[in-house]
């Protein structure tokens, strides 16, 4: 693999849902890889949005949650401030997706991401120079 890898929040909730064992396999496997390669990349956004999912879908577990972002502040979270939200409405315009979606896309090309990985957007999309991978399609080796 080269170049930073961008997590969508989808990786992560997978990463801990075991009600879908091959989509949670797969996520923590790249889950793995990333920690291993230290080239895993995410946003404040995709934090948080990890955190509300988990605390409505397993209220048990937000401590687990709590200490998995605790980890995951070693990967440089992107914070969303002025300069991305602006990037942000140009991607929506640009791209017709949705506003949250090119957060996420203008905070992975902030962090200097050559890859997208999430199930949400139409896996090999090119988005200006930022690849889109889809984790349960392709390898962590096959890029």
């Amino acid at each position: 693999m080269s170049g930073a890898i961008f997590v969508d929040t989808n990786v992560l909730l997978y990463a801990v849902d075991l009600a879908h064992p091959q989509k949670h396999q797969l996520a923590r496997h790249w889950r793995d890889t990333l920690w291993k390669t230290g080239q895993g990349r995410l946003s404040f956004q995709v934090l948080q949005e990890f955190y509300a999912n988990v605390s409505r879908k397993w209220p048990k577990s937000m401590e687990s949650a709590r200490l998995e972002i605790e980890d995951l502040f070693t990967w440089q979270p992107v914070s969303i401030n002025a300069d991305i939200l602006r990037s942000s409405w140009k991607i929506q315009h640009r791209f017709g997706i949705s506003f949250w979606d090119a957060l996420i896309v203008a905070a992975a090309k902030a962090a200097q991401c050559s890859y997208l990985l999430s199930e949400d957007f139409q896996a090999g999309l090119d988005l200006d120079g930022l690849r889109v991978v889809n984790p349960f399609q392709t390898h962590p080796d096959q890029i």
